[in-house]
């Protein structure tokens, strides 16, 4: 095993603490710092794992920092913001219907509304003091023949 720098090091510890595997820190230290370096040798500079306990305080330290500012931080990453997800939503739902894929879409607007909770929230009828749920008195099903182009009910 080759040592490595304290820049790479650091590199190393601040990924592991972001939660990148052991393979994801390999490939990002080879297009970083073009050096090639194994898994074993990334997870050696992971203090929650057993070949990382012998890890030097100053890299611990720095581990549990970063990992307390990742965890503190998520509004940083576009991904956990929800107007970030329903733009992107947006968007994928445009490029479905110009494609003609109206399954996707459809699965895409789905998604939409489970992430604005809306699916799940009924906003037509606001509740107030004292009042009861509405009770169905008569359920109706209608059978139709979709073969037939004018069927009704």
């Amino acid at each position: 095993m080759a040592a490595l720098s304290s820049e790479v090091k650091t590199f190393v510890v601040q990924a592991l603490a972001c939660f990148d595997t052991p393979s994801q820190v390999v490939e990002a230290v080879h297009k970083e710092f073009s050096l090639s370096i194994t898994r074993q040798q990334v997870e050696s500079h992971d203090p929650t794992k057993v070949s990382g306990k012998k890890l030097a305080d100053r890299w611990k330290t720095l581990f549990e920092q970063t990992r307390k500012r990742f965890r503190e931080e998520t509004e940083d990453i576009p991904i956990a913001n929800r107007a970030f997800r329903l733009r992107a939503m947006n968007r994928f739902v445009e490029k479905a219907e110009t494609m003609k894929n109206i399954g996707l879409a459809m699965q895409i607007l789905e998604q939409a509304a489970k992430e604005t909770g809306d699916i799940y929230v009924n906003r037509a009828r606001k509740e107030e003091a004292g009042d009861e749920p509405v009770i169905p008195t008569r359920i109706q099903v209608d059978v139709v023949d979709a073969r037939k182009p004018n069927a009704e009910p």
